[in-house]
């Protein structure tokens, strides 16, 4: 007998991938943007540019994306998600994440307010205007990644 593994998804909404972003990455249209959101933070995680690729308008999309193994993607966080109005919409978010094998290792944060345009009853992502942080952490510092453990004992350095 095969068992299933549910994984949690890494947009950090407690449910399973399958019921939240994943079902969004196999071609259900996202219905708000900050479900799109959501579901390419969580791309981004997995590794899917494809995916990240299909949701970005034809306007603003780059020809390619290639994955980057050197960044590992640790935690999202919501600022704020308004409402849309007009089909435009915007979600101001921070994610943390772990760079490895470049003058910048270490951890950061990318926040950004993302601008979201709906058409053909589909969101997409157009642009946003991404800051990058560089953190100063300690050892005995909260991880991240948003387990409430300390840093030492989960993610580390």
């Amino acid at each position: 007998m095969t068992r299933k593994i549910d994984l949690s998804c890494p947009c950090g909404s407690k449910l399973t991938l399958d019921k939240c972003c994943g079902r969004y990455h196999q071609g259900e249209p996202a219905p708000s943007p900050e479900a799109l959101m959501r579901s390419r933070y969580s791309a981004f995680v997995l590794g899917l540019s494809d995916y990240l690729l299909a949701t970005w308008h034809s306007t603003t999309r780059p020809a390619e994306l290639a994955p980057d193994p050197d960044t590992e993607w640790k935690s999202l966080s919501i600022v704020s998600a308004e409402p849309p109005l007009d089909n435009t919409g915007y979600v101001h978010f921070r994610a943390c994440f772990y760079e490895r094998g470049r003058a910048q290792k270490g951890w950061h944060v990318l926040e950004e307010v993302s601008r979201f345009v709906k058409e053909q009853q589909h969101w997409w992502y157009i642009d946003g205007t991404p800051t990058l942080t560089r953190l100063k952490t300690r050892r005995n510092d909260p991880c991240l990644c948003g387990s409430g453990r300390k840093l030492k004992v989960c993610c580390g350095e």
